[in-house]
């Protein structure tokens, strides 16, 4: 055998790695897979619910079955930790007992940042060991594009034919699954249209179908649309990218009212997850003032700025994140600077609106 063979850890077959699916890491040691087919068995194996780590059921005390859904325990210690109530959630394949966080990235104003936003986001979390499935919500598919990536079964096939999201996402890092979108997902739109609830089918499909993953980031398309009034009765919570410039305020105040009738008129309490402010250029006084602005009506919810940097734009045709492409680069600091602050919100998430500011 070469010294280029791999073992595939679900059959056992000896074979060459050639493709990014085909491995994978799990709790500090790589899986291999040699084909799909493997891939899939192996992502379908339980998940301990006390670490996330992925296993091979062997003994009768790695399942348990109360009143609710099984629970898993790779080892007698973790089976020991979950009786004493410790719960290790942000390892790959955990999933908090309220179910995963989900993210809506969300501008009517198009040239916000948010597919940029979105991509690193969910890169410097499953950086930080969180399994997280991102989502591409917009018919442009510049999710897929950024990371070069081209899913054979898309966030369509999910809401038309109710396809697992597991089973439709392409890995593509460790910790990170990404659902890809097309032009189908116009036609996805128009299914919605047409059926009852029309507003909640997204929650009704990735509800109980995207349940292994720890955090979901929906990138959102820049416009008030059925599919983005869906993305946001499915997200707990909104993280609004501004750009810096004269009309910042005023686009902000649209959003709010739009999360305003979601609450209202759709009956979904949406957190305001926080305002970032994008394309921030220290030089620039029509930036420091839109700063400033948004500074005064948010407070610290106004998210630290993320710089203009040419390193940001250059990474999606280098099919790169920020934090591949340039780590040391203004865009990867103040993107991870963005992480670490989400993180230590999630369990501090604003009030929806300030009454004042959207009238």
């Amino acid at each position: 055998m070469g010294s280029d063979q791999s073992t595939c850890t679900v059959c056992e077959r000896e074979f060459s790695v050639q493709f990014r699916y085909q491995v994978r890491e799990e709790s500090g040691r790589f899986v291999y897979f040699c084909s799909q087919v493997c891939q899939q068995r192996g992502l379908r194996r339980p998940v301990c619910t006390v670490c996330g780590t992925g296993f091979e059921l062997e003994f009768p005390y790695q399942c348990q079955v109360g009143d609710g859904e099984p629970t898993y325990f790779c080892t007698t210690s973790c089976r020991e930790a979950a009786r004493a109530g410790v719960f290790r959630i942000g390892k790959a394949g955990g999933r908090a007992a309220e179910g995963p966080r989900r993210i809506a990235v969300f501008n009517h104003k198009g040239g916000t940042g948010k597919t940029t936003t979105a991509v690193n986001l969910a890169a410097g979390l499953a950086d930080k060991g969180m399994n997280v499935l991102l989502v591409d919500a917009d018919g442009q598919g510049n999710v897929g594009a950024s990371l070069g990536i081209q899913g054979e079964k898309t966030l369509y096939h999910v809401l038309v034919q109710g396809l697992r999201a597991e089973d439709c996402a392409v890995p593509v890092r460790n910790n990170l699954d990404v659902l890809t979108s097309n032009e189908l997902l116009a036609a996805a739109e128009l299914y919605l249209a047409e059926r009852p609830n029309r507003d909640r089918i997204m929650r009704e499909r990735l509800g109980d179908r995207a349940s292994g993953y720890d955090v979901i980031v929906l990138d959102c398309a820049p416009a008030l649309s059925l599919m983005n009034q869906n993305a946001l009765v499915y997200a707990d919570s909104v993280l609004i990218p501004v750009s810096c410039d004269y009309l910042s305020l005023i686009g902000v105040r649209q959003v709010l009212r739009t999360l305003k009738s979601v609450r209202t008129l759709l009956k979904h309490e949406v957190k305001l997850l926080g305002v970032l402010p994008t394309f921030f250029d220290v030089r620039n006084n029509i930036a420091r003032e839109a700063l400033g602005a948004l500074t005064d009506h948010f407070g610290d919810r106004c998210l630290p700025p993320i710089r203009v940097n040419t390193r940001l734009r250059e990474a999606p045709s280098a099919r790169k994140t920020i934090f591949e492409y340039a780590p040391t680069s203004h865009g990867a600091l103040d993107y991870s600077a963005l992480v670490d602050r989400i993180v230590r919100l999630r369990g501090d998430v604003a009030p929806l609106v300030d009454e004042a500011l959207v009238g």
